[in-house]
């Protein structure tokens, strides 16, 4: 049915939610938002909180627009504010909480995101940590570990579990940062298109690795850059250089049992390469 993709094998009985994130449709208003998920075909959204923290969407009547489309909100997304995604360098100096002239509003911000996932009673907010340095003698790796810190505290104090989006790092160097920082309450929110996009690794073997902590998953693909230092290309699922067949057998074979939320972040018809997503994963589980 739609929203579900169903597992099934010899030693595997789960259902995995199917849905889809909310600023990929570039919404108007929540009403717009529950229209557009429904063109789209699937039940559920990883919603962005922002617009309500800023007073933009008003919470009870985007509880009300998704309820009565039958649309639940399974994770919640956390922008962090400054971020300039107009180059490598440039997301690097100013992505995530590295940037301590953006840190004082980040960690406000979390503090009232935090407040309205517990109104919305959402189990998982994601959101990009920055660049972590894979150097331990880096002054920074500290810094920023300490922060992610404070964050994932605001959220599980709410109730919400963090997860840390990949890509802005390699696979290893995010399972050192999760052992560090010591916390049974973050995960990661794992994007395929993100590592190939960041060039920070094979997304199959980068899934292998952080399996243990997935706690949810991004269907976007990308295809490589054949120039280092510049950006990849977004591209429609099933259309880039994620290999979906590898990336959904490490899901069967490790049990990785999450969320999967189509994001499309580019492209001039987004409900029909989203519509597109929902079928390839559909082929693939």
């Amino acid at each position: 049915m739609p929203g579900r993709a169903q597992s099934s094998g010899p030693d595997l009985h789960w259902t995995m939610r199917l849905g889809l994130c909310s600023w990929s449709l570039q919404p108007a208003s929540p009403r717009d938002l529950a229209e557009k998920v429904r063109r789209v075909g699937v039940t559920c959204v990883q919603l962005s909180l922002d617009p309500i923290r800023t007073g933009v969407w008003r919470l009870d009547e985007t509880r009300e627009a998704l309820g009565e489309a039958g649309i639940d909100i399974v994770s919640g997304m956390m922008a962090m504010a400054g971020e300039d995604y107009s180059t490598l360098e440039s997301i690097r100096r100013t992505g995530g909480v590295a940037p301590d002239h953006t840190w004082p509003a980040n960690l406000d911000a979390a503090h009232r995101l935090a407040d309205i996932a517990a109104e919305l009673r959402l189990p998982l907010v994601t959101f990009h940590a920055g660049f972590i340095p894979h150097d331990h003698d880096d002054p920074r790796r500290g810094v920023i570990l300490d922060r992610l810190g404070q964050l994932v505290d605001v959220f599980a104090a709410a109730g919400a579990r963090a997860a840390l989006e990949t890509g802005q790092e390699t696979a290893s160097t995010l399972v050192e940062a999760l052992a560090d920082l010591d916390r049974r309450d973050v995960g990661v929110n794992f994007d395929p298109a993100n590592m190939i996009l960041y060039g920070m690794g094979n997304p199959v073997e980068a899934l292998r690795q952080l399996a243990p902590r997935v706690a949810q998953i991004h269907i976007k693909d990308a295809i490589a850059t054949k120039t280092p230092g510049k950006w990849g290309m977004e591209v429609r699922a099933g259309a880039g250089d994620v290999n979906w067949t590898d990336c959904f057998r490490v899901l069967r074979e490790k049990a990785i049992d999450s969320s999967l939320m189509i994001e499309r972040e580019a492209g001039e018809d987004r409900i029909a390469d989203m519509i597109a997503a929902l079928k390839l994963v559909e082929k693939s589980w």
